[in-house]
């Protein structure tokens, strides 16, 4: 009796123990000084952390992200090369802030000027690299502004290519996120910049400003800024194991605050949350029965990778449902919709996501189609 009584303790103790680590609470994020910030996940984009995430704050040289990110476009389309020369103009040259110490009337390949200005922070290199693709650098914020909204930046208003303090020169810590997420994602290469801890031009050697990369060798990015209006800001990134974040830290009264910040933010992302990749994007998650058509199943899938970011150690505890469309007919263009998956954590939807057809199914001929009538009448 004793030994049964012992074990119906034991079980009695694991159960409370595995109940209370299901339903262990995420504790609030740090308290910061700062004016806002924003932390992300990279791949299913959930908001881990905010505080005033929406407000326009002036962005300092956070807004060579902006900047470099329109340049790598550029590249990317052939309209401009890392090795193309850049006639330096007099009024990069004489460019107030931190440079890259690039001299008038000389020439400068576009990667110099890159890793100028996103290692250096070099205000005169961002503008010459600005008057190169558009020809001046208000003509280039009109540009800057153009692709801040094709990628959602709603709170964004670029008045130029550097930062420099100007009442109408905005952007939100969200924004920047969004921003940041971009230059990750379509520019892996030119990404390997952000994470170079110095930089050395016309003999000059100098150090990148975020100190997150001397102390955190998971962090590989992404830019400081600071003015006296604006205070000390970085955004940061960084990965362990197979998830990234972004942070954003804006208006602190330091650097050693903003990088102090931005370690707070990070560490509390990857202590108590988890970020899997649930489906790829060709991965095929079940066939549907098709009427009417050339072949008789059509494979579906959901057409892109979807990650989901949860509380660390609930993965196990995810409910996945999938529905599907009763009767689907062709003709079935690819990338149709034809159901839907949902993911719940205790009994909450967390994601929900369209299952797509994954080939394009023709209509059948008449007799396939005549006969699939008589399927269904005595279905």
């Amino acid at each position: 009796m004793k030994i049964v009584s012992l074990f119906i303790c034991l079980l009695v103790t694991l159960y409370s123990v595995t109940s209370w680590a299901a339903a262990k609470p995420i504790p609030d994020p740090p308290a910061l000084n700062a004016t806002s910030y924003f932390l992300v996940d990279f791949d299913s984009g959930r908001v881990l952390a905010e505080k005033n995430p929406d407000d326009h704050v002036e962005p300092a040289s956070i807004t060579k992200l902006m900047t470099a990110y329109l340049v790598d476009k550029a590249i990317a389309d052939g309209d401009l090369s890392l090795d193309e020369m850049v006639t330096i103009s007099e009024k990069a040259w004489r460019m107030k802030g931190s440079k890259m110490f690039v001299e008038v009337g000389k020439q400068v390949s576009v990667d110099d000027l890159l890793k100028g200005l996103i290692i250096q922070s070099g205000n005169d290199a961002s503008v010459a690299l600005a008057e190169h693709v558009a020809g001046s650098e208000s003509a280039f914020a009109g540009y800057m502004n153009h692709q801040a909204r094709l990628l959602g930046m709603s709170n964004t208003n670029f008045v130029n290519a550097t930062g420099w303090p100007d009442e109408n020169h905005y952007s939100s810590a969200r924004d920047i996120a969004t921003l940041t997420r971009a230059i990750i994602r379509e520019f892996p290469l030119s990404y390997q910049y952000y994470k170079e801890r110095e930089y050395t031009f016309n003999k000059i050697r100098q150090f990148n400003r975020n100190r997150l990369l001397w102390r955190d060798q998971t962090v590989d990015g992404v830019k400081t800024g600071h003015t006296e209006a604006a205070g000390f800001c970085l955004v940061a990134s960084a990965q362990r194991e197979e998830m990234r974040l972004i942070s954003v830290v804006l208006g602190t009264e330091s650097d050693k605050s903003r990088t102090q910040s931005s370690q707070a933010l990070l560490n509390y992302g990857f202590r108590f949350f988890e970020t899997h990749r649930l489906y790829r994007t060709d991965e095929v998650l079940q066939a549907a029965r098709i009427w009417y058509g050339e072949q008789e199943q059509v494979s579906m899938g959901v057409g892109k990778d979807i990650y989901i970011t949860i509380p660390r150690g609930r993965y196990r505890d995810l409910d996945i449902s999938m529905a599907i469309d009763q009767e689907i007919s062709a003709p079935v263009i690819r990338g149709q919709q034809l159901g839907q998956v949902s993911i719940k954590l205790d009994e909450e939807l967390v994601l929900s996501e369209n299952i797509v057809a994954m080939q394009a199914v023709a209509e059948g001929s008449l007799f396939v189609r005549a006969m699939d009538r008589i399927k269904l009448m005595f279905r």
